[in-house]
């Protein structure tokens, strides 16, 4: 089958299961992006598990890249894909330079579950993108720690990253925070000690404890404590 066809196949199969009102939905969630079809994540799901059990190498070789839907596809084809990290690595730096909003970020590091079972060498190639300048690829290094390095061996070093990382960009602060709140429900004790002695911004910061606080896992007596650290 010829390149022009698989991609014709693709993308007949994404416009057949276009909703519109998800579309609407989708395109406020994600006001900076162009090109949605309008395809929900199950739905996009499936496709890539039916993708992945075939040639997927061949797919990711040579798919289009035009739509919303096109992209997040090809990420979740990695994810669901069977093989060692060395055979998808070169995979994931393709993808991650296509990374353009937070949604497609997020999703595709959901997907990484390899991670699991080769952690060393993904926080060893995580390095590079943690010293990025780049918005998108910056997110991905923090999503990926707090997705999956948030355990006893690696929370320590996880922050030190997270001490380390100075952007003003939103979507990075934002996951920043997120991490924090994370480190905070699995090691309390540890995440504020952590930001009692942070280099965090100001908004950062708060956002961190606001988005702890909103964790139904934390007790009212120390929401309450948290509310009393907000700079």
């Amino acid at each position: 089958m010829s390149n022009i066809q698989i991609n014709e196949i693709i993308r007949n199969k994404l416009y057949e299961l276009a909703d519109e009102n998800y579309k609407n939905f989708q395109s406020k969630l994600c006001p900076e992006t162009k090109n949605i079809i309008g395809v929900r994540v199950p739905e996009l799901r499936k496709f890539a598990k039916e993708i992945a059990k075939g040639n997927w190498k061949e797919y990711l070789n040579c798919a289009k890249s035009d739509y919303y839907e096109e992209i997040m596809l090809q990420g979740m084809v990695i994810g669901l894909a069977k093989g060692t990290f060395e055979e998808k690595e070169k995979y994931i730096k393709k993808y991650i330079k296509k990374i353009d909003n937070w949604a497609i970020c997020d999703v595709f590091c959901a997907g990484l579950k390899l991670t699991k079972k080769y952690y060393e060498k993904m926080w060893v190639f995580l390095q590079k993108y943690l010293s990025s300048k780049s918005e998108f690829e910056l997110r991905f290094a923090i999503v990926m720690m707090l997705d999956y390095y948030i355990i006893e061996e690696y929370v320590d070093k996880v922050l030190a990253n997270l001490n380390n990382i100075h952007s003003d960009k939103y979507y990075v602060k934002m996951a920043i925070a997120w991490a924090v709140s994370i480190v905070y429900i699995k090691f309390p004790k540890k995440c504020v000690n952590y930001l009692n002695n942070s280099n965090l911004d100001n908004f950062t910061y708060n956002k961190s404890i606001q988005k702890i606080i909103e964790s139904y896992r934390v007790s009212e007596k120390n929401k309450e404590l948290l509310r009393k650290m907000k700079k």
